[in-house]
């Protein structure tokens, strides 16, 4: 077991002084297109329109505490991860330095620099992005926030803490995966609280680091991850993230630019909600896996919400937008 629930309680504690619980809803409209009872867990009504923020508040506490004389953090982000940390580290009194890569969302890159984060563009991807902060780390004397790490894992752990409190009986959970803290932190929460359900991971057909990783009992590299879902557009997975969900997750699903598309339609039309490509994703999953859910209580994890908008209109045209 990963935490307790002693553990957990103690991680929400912490971050509800920073931010409210969000909802979980049962709308029949969602449940409707599934065709069985679908929560969906609404981390878009967080701070920053994603579940990250959690992990940036307990990691951010963590740091003030372990290491009190660092002047301020750098990592390497694709946009939510970073959004929490500049949050969290400048409210602490830190500098916040967030690298991305060239390319990357204009709106998600505003909203960073809006928290106080000191925006750098670096490399074709997330990947590359990340070596180079974990380089610059060391030069400037900046603590490297790496993409997983256990005080991350705690805070983010909280979304699985409320979900599973005010829903134990449920059988089925889909969470999108980047570089793994949301799985693993519902993996966490499910198996602190003694629940049942099966976790099942979402992917993209064109990042399928994870699932191949998985399948095969080890970790695989890709050549690229070029999707409209960039919080899952991860080459390289994480080794101890990776020890997690291999062992927690039920199976691991990819699913389509198309699929993701469809499920951000069905988002907006169904109950005027902004999902991101990865936000969507665990819908997308859960239609696709519709036949095998019937009967059973279910909840897609709505990671996030942070889309730009010609992407959006894009999307809501009925058109798939090319990867960037």
């Amino acid at each position: 077991m990963l935490f307790t629930q002693q553990d957990l309680n103690a991680a929400h504690d912490i971050v509800k002084r920073f931010m409210q619980p969000t909802p979980q809803y049962m709308w029949p409209a969602i449940s409707g297109e599934v065709g069985t009872e679908v929560i969906v867990k609404h981390e878009n009504h967080a701070p920053t329109g994603a579940f990250k923020v959690r992990g940036g508040i307990t990691f951010v506490e963590w740091l003030k505490r372990e290491h009190a004389q660092v002047p301020g953090i750098i990592t390497a982000t694709r946009g939510n991860h970073g959004q929490s940390q500049a949050r969290a580290a400048v409210a602490a009194g830190l500098r916040a330095k967030i690298l991305v890569p060239f390319g990357n969302s204009t709106e998600k890159n505003a909203a960073m620099k809006s928290f106080g984060a000191e925006l750098v563009e670096f490399g074709r991807d997330f990947d590359e992005a990340r070596c180079e902060a974990m380089r610059l780390a060391e030069a400037e004397g900046l603590f490297p926030v790496p993409p997983f790490h256990t005080e991350l894992l705690r805070g983010v752990a909280t979304y699985g803490l409320e979900l599973f409190s005010e829903h134990p009986d449920l059988e089925t959970v889909y969470v999108p995966i980047g570089c793994g803290s949301g799985i693993c932190g519902v993996i966490a929460a499910r198996d602190a609280l003694g629940c049942k359900a099966e976790v099942v991971g979402v992917v993209s057909t064109e990042a399928q680091t994870v699932k191949l990783s998985v399948e095969a009992g080890r970790l695989i590299e890709t050549n690229s991850a070029r999707t409209i879902a960039d919080g899952m557009a991860v080459r390289i997975p994480v080794q101890a993230a990776y020890d997690i969900y291999s062992k927690g997750a039920a199976r691991i699903v990819a699913v389509s630019d198309d699929e993701v598309a469809g499920a951000i339609r069905i988002y907006f039309r169904a109950i005027h909600n902004l999902a991101e490509g990865a936000g969507a994703a665990p819908l997308a999953a859960a239609l696709q896996e519709r036949k095998k859910l019937a009967g059973r209580k279910v909840a897609v994890i709505l990671s996030g919400g942070n889309m730009d908008l010609p992407l959006f209109a894009e999307v809501l045209a009925g058109r798939t937008p090319a990867a960037g």
